[in-house]
């Protein structure tokens, strides 16, 4: 009777687990959504602006649509990881011995590309705006 117990809670913690990597995967869904239209709004809005006759933006290297695609690319590839990273943990719960595997983060690796968009629009804002007043 002792050996059934132990099963049936080795059985609900891998449940807990498995509910717990769906929640995670749901997250890195929205996270990965919120990125990606992000990224086409931006392509959009300026696309839009660019169209309209009363506002013309002189933008040689097309900066606004590498960010925002740069934005769209790093949605996707994070939403690929992620469903990659779901079925590894999937699979590690199915196993009979369960042994934690310490791995490199997700989160830490969008972080870090976020980051680096950022300091190049920062950095291709501050060209342009220096650029006009040199004019």
């Amino acid at each position: 009777m002792n050996n059934n117990r132990l099963s049936t809670t080795t059985e609900l913690a891998k449940e807990r687990n498995r509910a717990a990597a769906e929640r995670t995967l749901m997250a890195w869904i929205r996270t990965c959504l919120s990125l990606i239209s992000f990224g086409f709004g931006i392509d959009q809005i300026v696309m839009t602006l660019q169209k309209s006759a009363s506002y013309k933006v002189n933008d040689p290297l097309h900066l606004t649509r590498v960010l925002g695609l740069s934005f769209v690319s790093i949605g996707t590839m994070a939403m690929i990881l992620a469903a990659v990273e779901h079925r590894q943990q999937l699979q590690l719960i199915q196993r009979k011995v369960y042994r934690y595997n310490s791995r490199s983060s997700l989160a830490f690796i969008v972080a870090i590309s976020i980051s680096v968009i950022g300091l190049f629009a920062f950095i291709g804002i501050l060209l342009k705006s220096l650029n006009f007043s040199l004019r």
